[in-house]
Parts: C-alpha cells; structure tokens; sequence
C-alpha cells in the first residue's frame, strides 16, 4: 500500500459509502505525507460523502504530518495514533479535537 492508494482510493471510498464519517468531521483537512511516495492530499469533510483532492486547499482546518512509512503503518494498524503522536511521529497543526474524530475515517 502507498498513502496515495490510501487517501484516494480508500479513504475516498470509505467517505463515498459511510458519509455520516465525513459529516461527522465536517472539516477540511490536508495530510502532508513526507519521504517515498508522500505528497499533500485534502479531505474535504464538510461536503457529502467527502472529497479527495491531490494538493492543498489553503482552507484546512486541520493539518497532519507524518512519513510515508508510519502513514501505512498507521492505516494498517501496525502504529498506534496515539502513541506515534506522543513519539513525535505525527505532527498536528490546527484543531486538535478533529484529529481524535479522523480516527473513524482511517
């Protein structure tokens, strides 16, 4: 898995089929995946059933910041969030309480 196929496809589809997780979040918000096979992705939760774009929307209310190793490691259950966030391993800029309700989302 890459954090492209991730955010794009299963992310993206997780939204499209249980659109009650975006509205839940109800927030734009930009990952920044760094190293190998990183980029910058939005997710926009405050439209129904989501949206994923590659990029950045300028408007995100929240902003993560992780490896490209720990953000499979992370989607695959293999990194726990809260523990990678105490490691320093994600970086959190913004609302600190949409980066709880994202957990649903991943």
């Amino acid at each position: 898995m890459t954090p492209k196929n991730i955010i794009e496809v299963e992310v993206a589809n997780k939204l499209k089929s249980k659109p009650e997780k975006a509205a839940a979040v109800n927030a734009v918000v930009e990952f920044e995946i760094t190293g190998a096979g990183g980029g910058t992705w939005t997710v926009d939760c405050t439209k129904a059933g989501g949206e994923v774009k590659s990029g950045s929307s300028g408007v995100a209310k929240l902003t993560i910041t992780i490896s490209s190793a720990d953000f499979v490691d992370l989607f695959e259950g293999k990194l726990g969030a809260t523990s990678a966030f105490l490691a320093g391993k994600i970086k959190v800029k913004g609302d600190m309480g949409l980066a709880m309700k994202l957990g649903n989302i991943l």
